[in-house]
């Protein structure tokens, strides 16, 4: 990831991983700008090239093949990537609005959505019939779709609404496999029907006669029926009916035409088409906001209509992220005229296409190989990624909004004070906290409601206190996502122990800048904090934020228990089961990202196991009879283990092959991926007996893995086991798993407490 000494003076936001975006993203990982920063919202970690992806339903390639990996990419640009989906802008206060985290500031904005087949516009659609676009939702549909084969037996309709290349090139692509699936599995493929629709009175109307004459006589041979010149007018579960009165039998109706843009487009008060797109000018500035652009199938360049084809899309990356950069740096921006006419290479289904270009064409088994040649080096482009060169060159202070503010902010940081003089600003605290919700408690007499030197609470009677603390730098380039692992993390010990989450204080550490953009960081780094303090009914009372090169957050935290209840790491007893509630391999998968070798769903996986409250699981292990739980954290599964075995006086049994491992991590350890911490844990291995034996496991270095908000590993009795790992599955830990059982000690054998098995 470029990481950049210079304060952040402008922030550059991304909606949408389109393919116009992620040219932007590759010119500015391969060119960074000093000063200005990325950002790129999108609900999708991978986004697929749609060239390929009628090549991915024929079966010629593979998931992993089609698709850009937006988290490496990010990661490659120096962006940030934030996980969500946009549902507005707010264009008088300069945000994103998003469905599941706070609002993001911008000060240059780009759309790159693409578009949705207006499925509403037809009774029934809506209901019964799959868009096509956005093409992760129809992936799902599509391999549903596959598993159904594994039990359907007799006749199978599908029906394609659309007729453009697109439509005409997925029937295709799915007639292909779905026939050799059929043959696979011994079925009579003459069950097996397609139906293809359109309104208007021929199929492919943007290419010529040659091309159109070519697909003719393919859908004919294939056996397709072609229903032309008249529009769907109603879908029914199992019928799909015409404005001309037809009436045909589909069990799946796909929806390849009509396309728009968002309904929430329309509250913007950006200019947009009949169709809903976004009207912008050569330089794919809106017609409405300069400071605001658009790209790809949602943008209607006014001045140049094209189709809505990926070959633009693509093209447009180039000249968006230059005008993007100009406008950043304060200079002026270039207009880019599209090309008039352009070459589309459509497969058959088979191994097979069809070149067309203007009013010329050629066909062939060689130009489908040719189109596989320029797709994959297209592709290549993105997740083949490079060494990237350092830039030390100083951005134009003129473009920030106020260059006093800008000159400050570089100047900043040549020269930081120490000590209190590193404070973050007393005004900027307050804006960013001003808007956190954070709990009351009744318990709470001083906190941040009545700020004070300190915080003072009550405690029950009866009661006893918990306290501890945790603090790390970040791992994640999102400050929302950050804060709310590091409060998880924090609680996780509270939780461990058997105890009610009481009160925090936090501590912060945030990197320099100009006031407004150190205010953001803070509002959704404690943002995310909140959410998971409030929801563990924890208050934050109070803390302290200071500059720091690198983003850091801790809390110190306090909890309330009955001294009866707890559960301590020296509570193991011969006897019990061993159960993990979360799989592990953090460690492993984030020392893999910062080297750009975790596939994005992988972390997404990771990131959602680490923001996973260990709440619900402890107090259903407390039910079951759990005297000794501890949470899997820094020291890794293996040290955490032996620190519950020496106190207890017990030896323990663990099943490598019954831990649960986060998707990927397996395949980061074996490549010798490991984290920083990984050294100091394996001094650990002297606990484990005869372990020159599994030194080879592919496993074992994950016992030694340090985890960030790991699950919780805790003992219950033998007979309460199954019942307790299905209750803690119902509750939301789907990977909890017995993973060994506590031995008496053996007092004449080895010291080492801990056997393995496989």
């Amino acid at each position: 990831m470029q990481q950049s000494d210079q304060p952040v003076l402008r922030d550059i936001v991304l909606i949408g991983g389109g393919h116009s975006h992620v040219g932007v993203l590759k010119r500015f990982a391969m060119n960074p700008v000093p000063g200005v920063r990325l950002t790129l919202i999108c609900r999708d970690t991978h986004t697929p090239y749609s060239g390929m992806l009628p090549g991915y339903v024929a079966g010629h390639y593979s998931y992993d093949e089609v698709h850009i990996d937006l988290s490496r990419l990010a990661e490659f640009a120096g962006a940030r990537f934030y996980r969500d989906e946009a549902l507005g802008i707010d264009r008088h206060s300069k945000k994103v609005i998003c469905r599941s985290r706070p609002d993001v500031p911008y000060d240059l904005l780009s759309v790159n959505i693409g578009s949705s087949p207006r499925v509403g516009d037809v009774a029934g659609a809506s209901e019964h019939a799959v868009p096509v676009k956005p093409i992760n939702g129809f992936n799902q549909r599509w391999l549903s779709l596959l598993s159904q084969l594994e039990n359907h037996d007799g006749p199978l309709s599908i029906a394609v609404v659309g007729a453009g290349a697109g439509g005409v090139e997925l029937t295709l692509a799915m007639q292909f496999r779905l026939r050799n699936e059929m043959k696979k599995r011994g079925h009579d493929t003459e069950q097996l029907q397609f139906h293809l629709f359109d309104a208007a009175p021929q199929i492919l109307p943007t290419h010529n006669a040659d091309v159109r004459d070519i697909f003719k006589r393919t859908l004919q041979q294939r056996g397709i029926k072609v229903h032309l010149g008249s529009a769907v007018s109603q879908v029914d579960s199992q019928t799909l009916k015409t404005e001309s009165g037809e009436s045909v039998q589909a069990d799946h109706v796909l929806w390849v035409t009509r396309a728009g843009g968002p309904a929430w487009l329309k509250d913007t008060g950006l200019a947009l088409d009949e169709g809903g797109f976004i009207r912008v000018r050569d330089t794919l500035q809106t017609e409405t906001d300069d400071s605001i652009f658009a790209a790809g199938d949602i943008a209607n360049v006014i001045n140049h209509p094209r189709e809505k084809a990926g070959v633009f899309a693509v093209r447009q990356g180039r000249p968006l992220a230059d005008n993007l950069k100009k406008l950043a740096l304060g200079k002026p921006v270039k207009p880019f005229r599209p090309q008039k006419k352009w070459l589309a290479l459509i497969s058959t289904g088979d191994k097979y296409a069809i070149a067309s270009r203007g009013d010329r064409s050629f066909s062939g088994a060689w130009v489908w190989q040719w189109k596989n040649w320029i797709d994959h080096r297209f592709m290549a482009k993105f997740n083949d990624l490079p060494p990237m060169e350092e830039s030390a060159a100083l951005p134009d202070t003129g473009a920030a909004q106020n260059a006093e503010e800008a000159s400050q902010a570089i100047s900043a940081v040549a020269m930081r004070c120490g000590g209190c003089g590193a404070k973050v600003g007393s005004t900027v605290l307050s804006r960013a906290l001003g808007e956190l919700r954070p709990i009351e408690r009744d318990d709470i007499i001083i906190g941040l409601h009545a700020p004070d030197d300190a915080a003072v609470l009550r405690v029950p009677p009866g009661k006893a206190v918990v306290h501890t603390v945790d603090f790390f730098r970040a791992f994640i380039d999102d400050p929302y996502t950050f804060g709310k692992v590091a409060a998880n993390h924090a609680l996780g010990d509270v939780f461990a122990m058997g105890a009610e989450a009481q009160s925090a204080t936090a501590v912060a550490t945030v990197p320099y800048g100009i006031e407004s953009k150190v205010e953001d960081v803070v509002f959704q780094m404690m943002s995310g904090a909140v959410e998971v303090l409030n929801e563990a009914g924890c208050a934050l009372v109070g803390g302290h934020t200071g500059e720091g090169k690198e983003l850091a957050l801790g809390f110190a935290v306090n909890g309330l228990i009955d001294p009866d209840q707890v559960m301590s790491k020296g509570g193991l007893r011969a006897g019990d089961a061993l159960i993990l509630t979360k799989p592990i391999g953090t460690g492993t998968l984030f020392a893999a990202h910062a080297k750009l070798e975790a596939r994005g769903r992988w972390i997404d996986s990771a990131l959602a196991s680490m923001i996973q409250s260990n709440k619900a699981g402890a107090e259903c292990l407390n039910r079951y009879g759990s005297k000794a739980c501890t949470d899997v954290t820094g020291f890794g599964l293996l040290g955490h283990l032996v620190e519950m075995t020496r106190p207890s006086g017990v030896d323990a049994e663990v099943s490598l092959g019954d831990i649960p491992i986060l998707p990927g991590a397996e395949e980061t350890a074996a490549a010798g991926i490991l984290s920083s911490l990984q050294p100091a844990n394996i001094r650990l291995r002297r606990g484990i007996r005869d372990q020159e034996k599994w030194v080879k496991h592919p496993r074992y270095p994950l016992i030694f893995d340090p985890q960030t908000a790991g699950g919780l590993l805790a003992s219950v009795p033998a007979d309460q086991a199954e019942a307790c790992v299905a209750e803690l599955k119902s509750l939301g830990y789907p990977h909890t798993a017995i993973i060994g059982r506590i031995l008496p000690q053996d007092e004449t054998g080895p010291i080492e407490p801990i056997t393995l098995t496989d």
